[in-house]
C-alpha cells in the first residue's frame, strides 16, 4: 500500500532557499509551546490575565501546593511569561504582555471551533 503523504522519489524543488531561511524565524517557540503543554501552567496564565495573584492564591485557586505553584512560576518567569512585584514580604505575580494572552485566546477560538 503506498503512503501518500510520501514522494515517490527524493527530488526538493529548486526554489526553496528562501523558505530555509524562514524556519530560523520560529527557532525557540517549541519552548513556549512546550510550557504552556502543561495544563497548570496554562491555568497560572490564564488566572492571572485576570488578575494579579500571590502563589497562595494561586495554589488555593489550583488545589495544588506552594512549592509546585512555585515551579511552575519559575518556569514562566524564566520565559518571560509572567513578572512579579514585591509589596513587602508578599509577592505578586501577572503576565509579562499581553502576547501570552493573545495566544491564549487564539488557541481558545481554535478549540470551540471545533465543538
Amino acid at each position: 500500500m503506498p503512503n501518500n503523504d510520501l514522494c515517490d522519489t527524493f527530488c526538493p524543488s529548486g526554489h526553496l532557499e528562501h523558505l530555509k531561511d524562514r524556519v530560523l524565524d520560529v527557532a525557540g517557540l517549541s519552548e513556549i509551546f512546550k510550557v504552556l503543554g502543561d495544563e497548570t501552567r496554562t491555568k497560572i496564565l490564564y488566572l492571572l490575565a485576570h488578575q494579579e495573584l500571590c502563589v497562595c492564591d494561586l495554589a488555593a485557586l489550583l488545589d495544588t501546593s506552594l512549592p509546585a505553584v512555585s515551579h511552575h512560576l519559575r518556569l514562566l518567569k524564566a520565559l518571560r511569561l509572567v513578572k512579579y512585584r514585591r509589596d513587602g514580604k508578599m509577592v505578586y505575580y501577572s503576565l509579562d504582555d499581553e502576547h501570552i494572552l493573545n495566544l491564549i485566546r487564539e488557541a481558545q477560538a481554535h478549540f470551540a471551533e471545533g465543538r
